[in-house]
């Protein structure tokens, strides 16, 4: 028997939080309920997440410093949930760390998708799986990228990445010099019908940037009107 995997609630509104807590509760996952900042970090430390539904309004420590500081020492997903739709607010979160944006009101079987999406690409569901994605890594100068194991090792050292920033680098890494489109990409990335749009797409690349520069024997490079690809030099 294995145990459940679990999921932290961050939602000042106490109702919503229960609402949410009662569709995981169904799919069997285990799930604690804060209704601020501060009780998110410590809930964090304490309940260790596999996940973490957070809300962005929060009282006292705000959700965007919630996510920064989950994110200086631990790549477990997250996904925002806030009433706010504009794009400035997605591209933020997204800046900050957030591996998937959710606009209130959502329906409950695409969040309990999104879950299952997040989880089930940050931790293999059997052995067998595990196994076989061990298999799955790509490697150059100076970069390691294992899809197995999760890992980054960028000149020997390892990469601290969300889940979806590792995907994203792998899926073009391992094949080099082929152009994707943004909607290509969020296509295989995210894995359902995503409902954002390909900025999404470019703030993961720019995270990734920023993690793992560019070196003169590869890049991830912007093909202007297009897309993305990982070069090869030389």
């Amino acid at each position: 028997m294995t145990d459940k995997q679990r999921i932290l609630i961050v939602d000042d509104d106490e109702n919503i939080a229960e609402l949410i807590s009662l569709y995981l509760l169904k799919e069997c996952y285990e799930t604690r309920m804060v209704h601020d900042g501060e009780s998110a970090l410590t809930a964090f430390q304490e309940f260790k997440p596999d996940l973490i539904l957070l809300d962005l309004m929060l009282p006292g420590i705000d959700g965007y410093q919630v996510c920064r500081t989950v994110r200086q020492t631990s790549s477990v997903p997250i996904i925002m949930l806030t009433a706010k739709g504009e794009v400035f607010d997605k591209v933020l979160g997204l800046e900050l760390g957030a591996d998937d944006y959710m606009v209130k009101p959502f329906d409950s079987k695409e969040l309990v998708a999104r879950v299952k999406a997040l989880l089930r690409r940050a931790k293999p569901e059997n052995e067998k799986e595990r196994a076989a994605e061990d298999e799955e890594r790509v490697s150059y100068p100076d970069l390691l990228v294992s899809l197995g194991n999760y890992e980054v090792l960028y000149k020997g050292e390892r990469v601290e990445m969300a889940p979806k920033e590792l995907e994203l680098l792998y899926y073009l890494a391992k094949t080099p010099n082929r152009v994707f489109t943004r909607e290509q990409l969020l296509d295989k990335i995210w894995g359902y019908d995503y409902p954002g749009d390909t900025r999404t797409v470019d703030v993961h690349i720019k995270r990734i940037r920023e993690k793992v520069p560019d070196n003169e024997n590869w890049a991830i490079a912007t093909v202007w009107g297009v897309g993305y690809k990982f070069e090869v030099r030389g």
